[in-house]
């Protein structure tokens, strides 16, 4: 792990071209779909998925937000959603649905109905069965009619709980859900569906600064990563190598782990297969993650955090560890909406690289 001061804009570079690519033998490529950030950075939602679509990847993770398929009481519109599993079972591809119910992938990660909270969840505290009755049945009842609705999709090949599931919700919430709390949701879930897996995901640290933090936020009952290995059938890294801290008149600090996170990922993949599951990457770093909650796209420049090239480096990073007979079962790429967002402003370089790592077999 590396602490670097840098300018958070820097010139492009066609780097991207020259770097090697790891070929993916078995590993599913693909991308999430976020509808709410593609809004954030001023994109029409369908067309955006349209175009990404169009690139010859197999694998799409569209998510199911609670506050707006019920957003008030009474209420339960999927049409969005419909329309998205329509659009990807029409490109061909394979679809992992997130449903939730609490988290979900996307900013702010926290979808919950303001009518199914009579009051804010305190912080500090662990959101358990016992404390939080009328919630669990509310998320369970969720994920029961959203997994009842779309259980007969061929192309739905996995479902994924919660997000980052027992893991504080960065600085905005220190709440926790509680280890029994989404066993109560897997076991909804798996009653609607026991002929799917189960997708669980959890954030790699890629630092000791950052693991050590994390060690002590969750201590109580473990991270979302081993509480994954212990109840999903498939275990979902969530991989951002290298990371802003903190902006200091023209420069920014940086957490840059890539050095040590392939290694990372080997390591995790032996004791996962052993125990008869799947390691995937469920959210590799695509898109700048600044000091912004919306990534920046500076015209004529790109973001340290995450030149184009990088979109390169993290992936050879993750697969660098993969082997035929013990390989990860999918990567998908974090940020396509920001691509799209750059090449709208004449950069199409992020698309380029994605397309250039989707032609190594």
């Amino acid at each position: 792990m590396a602490l670097r001061f840098a300018r958070p804009a820097q010139p492009p570079t066609n780097a991207w071209k020259e770097i090697p690519v790891t070929p993916r033998g078995s590993t599913l490529l693909g991308i999430t779909f976020r509808p709410l950030q593609a809004a954030a950075l001023g994109l029409e939602r369908r067309a955006t998925l349209q175009t990404l679509l169009a690139y010859p990847f197999p694998l799409i993770r569209l998510g199911a937000y609670w506050n707006r398929i019920e957003p008030q009481a009474g209420a339960f519109d999927t049409g969005e959603l419909d329309w998205q599993i329509d659009a990807a079972e029409r490109a061909g591809k394979h679809v992992i649905l997130a449903v939730g119910a609490v988290k979900t992938f996307g900013y702010p990660e926290f979808f919950v109905p303001p009518h199914r909270l009579d009051r804010p969840i305190r912080e500090g505290s662990l959101v358990q069965p016992s404390t939080h009755a009328e919630l669990l049945a509310a998320a369970s009842a969720f994920i029961t009619r959203l997994v009842s609705r779309y259980r007969d999709r061929p192309s739905i090949i996995a479902w994924q709980l919660e997000h980052e599931a027992v893991d504080p919700l960065g600085v905005e919430h220190s709440w926790r859900l509680a280890v029994p709390f989404v066993e109560c949701e897997l076991q909804a879930l798996r009653a609607a569906d026991p002929s799917r897996p189960v997708m669980m995901n959890g954030f790699l640290p890629t630092s000791s600064l950052v693991r050590v933090s994390q060690w002590w936020r969750t201590r109580d009952q473990g991270d979302s990563l081993a509480v994954a290995g212990q109840l999903a059938d498939i275990v979902g890294i969530d991989y951002y190598p290298r990371t802003a801290l903190a902006s200091l008149g023209g420069r920014t600090l940086y957490l840059d782990g890539i050095e040590s996170a392939g290694a990372r990922v080997e390591r995790l993949l032996p004791p996962i297969r052993a125990a008869g599951k799947q390691l995937m990457v469920s959210e590799g770093q695509a898109e700048p993650w600044e000091t912004t909650t919306v990534p920046p796209s500076p015209e004529r420049q790109v973001a340290y955090s995450c030149p184009p090239e990088q979109l390169v480096i993290n992936y050879n990073a993750a697969m660098s560890g993969s082997r035929p007979e013990s390989s990860l079962y999918a990567y998908l790429f974090w940020g396509a909406e920001y691509w799209l967002l750059r090449e709208r402003s004449g950069d199409p370089s992020y698309l380029q690289a994605f397309a250039h790592i989707l032609e190594h077999f």
